[in-house]
């Protein structure tokens, strides 16, 4: 048995709270799963700046990383692509942590008396 002791929550709040987690999925605009990154990089020219002592990277470039049939995808974007794509990427985190609130209050409801 765990350690810790769960409160139970009413069942009343339980509703609610999922009414009101489903409302707010509802509203929610189209979730894109991935990440979007800045990144600086260097050259293979060894006589770039890049290669410099300290280095002056290239950069920065925009790049979208996420998982297509389990391989690594990552696309380097315009910064106007990124700023269209960022709410989007806002909403499918906001989406996880809203279905792993979901799944905590299943396991409230779940525990035994």
């Amino acid at each position: 048995m765990s350690g810790t002791t769960r409160a139970r929550v009413a069942p009343g709040a339980l509703e609610r709270r999922r009414a009101e987690i489903a409302a707010e999925i509802a509203a929610m605009g189209l979730p894109l799963p991935g990440s979007l990154v800045e990144r600086r990089t260097r050259c293979g020219n060894t006589r770039c700046r890049c290669h410099d002592d300290p280095p002056r990277l290239h950069g920065p470039y925009l790049t979208w990383t996420r998982k297509v049939e389990n391989k690594t995808v990552t696309r380097t974007l315009s910064p106007e692509q990124a700023e269209r794509l960022r709410p989007l990427l806002d909403n499918a985190r906001r989406l996880r942590e809203l279905v792993s609130e979901l799944e905590a209050l299943a396991l409230a409801h779940a525990e035994p008396n």
